[in-house]
């Protein structure tokens, strides 16, 4: 007798009519048209059934902080890290918990059961690494939260940057984080990328630094990034955030970038609805969109992933923990419009970064983990196109969320003039 027993499923590599078979929190079987006794059955009608949500790039110590002190009035990345300054010496232990813990409710509604969040180590007294250590034991039945030791003010150029983050690291933080790009000089942001790198491999750790977050065609700390993950061995640990410099690269010099990436096997996260929000704004016009070139990296071979990055925090006024928002701006910012593109955004935003985060388990096979989401969608394209809704988020077999379907007609397949309307 199977414990769940999900019939009639369509998959987002497009196979049909599947079943996918629960016993014991496990994946026991995934085929077509499967019939077997199960204590619960479910026919999924034809609809997506995917891996969950998985978020690369997030900063849960700050979201939901929207308005405190003030509000980001000129909307750059520099007043919201001055901002963010700002809030720090008021921030709490259990305001942090409470704010953080709303977030993952709001996360695992929408199916996404995954976050890897950067916590600033800047203050000696680690409030933030503290309150989301405990957060993390907190949600863990029901969402996997992965730390990153991230010295937001500077590892070098904050006094005891450094101790900081490595007193972090001790406590249980999962991932080495930095900001190169931030640094003082362009010679200290190589030496902390070097640093830093050199660090996790004296510990085992993987990597996820801000990089080259800027319009600045001039700031390649990623060239040095993908030199060190050569150089220590850590080929797949490492992931490069934002990269929007390469924005403004010239082709030629990016050309040469993209290879030494390649070669050195580095992940990539883009947050499109912060990287077209910020990003840009010190240009008349033409504006530019900012985001990394991700057609290109996808391209060569890397792994790409999508992150939220903020959610009503001191440097973005909106968002809702919806992975396939992000997922939706970018494939409006990358040009990514054919059927192949739109669904590595879909990919940009499941199996993409749970491969960056290195989670175990993952996926819809024989022996992963019962976790998926059924969407109110028929295939990825239009799960993106939709914002489809969460029909049901199962974590290890259990139902841990639902939504009703919306009054709302899909596209009939074969029928792309077919009406759609959609109530929210």
């Amino acid at each position: 007798m199977l414990d769940l027993l999900i019939t009639n499923a369509t998959l987002p590599d497009g196979r049909k009519r599947m079943s996918v078979a629960v016993q014991d929190g496990r994946i026991a079987e995934v085929t077509e048209g499967l019939q077997a006794a199960a204590h619960e059955t479910v026919d999924a009608g034809g609809l997506l059934l995917s891996p969950p949500f998985v978020d690369a790039h997030f900063h849960m110590d700050s979201t939901l902080s929207y308005g405190q002190p003030r509000v980001n009035e000129s909307g750059t990345l520099l007043e919201g890290i001055a901002l963010w300054g700002e809030l720090k010496p008021q921030l709490r232990h259990d305001a942090i918990v409470e704010r953080a813990l709303r977030y993952c409710d709001w996360a695992v509604a929408r199916g996404l059961l995954a976050i890897r969040s950067h916590v600033d180590t800047s203050h000696p007294s680690l409030l933030p690494v503290q309150a989301l250590l405990d957060v993390k034991k907190r949600v863990a039945p029901y969402l996997d939260l992965q730390l990153v030791a991230f010295p937001q003010d500077g590892v070098l150029r904050a006094p005891g940057g450094l101790e900081n983050l490595q007193r972090a690291l001790d406590l249980g933080v999962d991932v080495v984080g930095g900001i190169p790009h931030f640094e003082r000089t362009y010679a200290l942001g190589t030496d902390s990328v070097k640093l830093l790198c050199e660090l996790a491999a004296s510990q085992g750790k993987r990597v996820d630094m801000h990089c080259d977050e800027s319009d600045d065609p001039h700031s390649r700390h990623v060239e040095t990034l993908a030199y060190e993950t050569q150089r220590l061995g850590l080929q797949g640990r490492v992931t490069g955030s934002h990269l929007t410099s390469m924005h403004s690269m010239d082709n030629y010099y990016v050309s040469k970038l993209i290879a030494l990436m390649a070669e050195a096997d580095l992940g990539v996260v883009a947050n499109p609805l912060i990287n077209i929000t910020l990003q840009g704004r010190h240009d008349t016009y033409p504006k530019r969109r900012g985001m990394t070139r991700v057609p290109e990296l996808m391209a060569a071979g890397l792994t790409v992933a999508f992150g939220h990055d903020c959610v009503l925090d001191p440097w973005y006024s909106g968002g809702s923990a919806d992975m396939l928002e992000a997922a939706h701006m970018g494939l409006h910012v990358g040009q990514m419009t054919s059927q192949a593109a739109m669904h590595q955004c879909f990919d940009a935003v499941t199996t993409h970064p749970a491969r960056l985060l290195g989670l175990e388990g993952y996926g819809l096979a024989t022996g992963s983990h019962a976790d998926f989401v059924l969407l109110h969608a028929r295939d990825p394209v239009e799960a993106i196109r939709l914002r489809a809704t969460r029909l049901a988020v199962y974590r290890r077999g259990k139902k841990v969320a639902s939504s009703p379907a919306p009054v709302a007609a899909l596209a009939l397949p074969g029928r792309p003039d077919s009406a759609d309307f959609l109530a929210r």
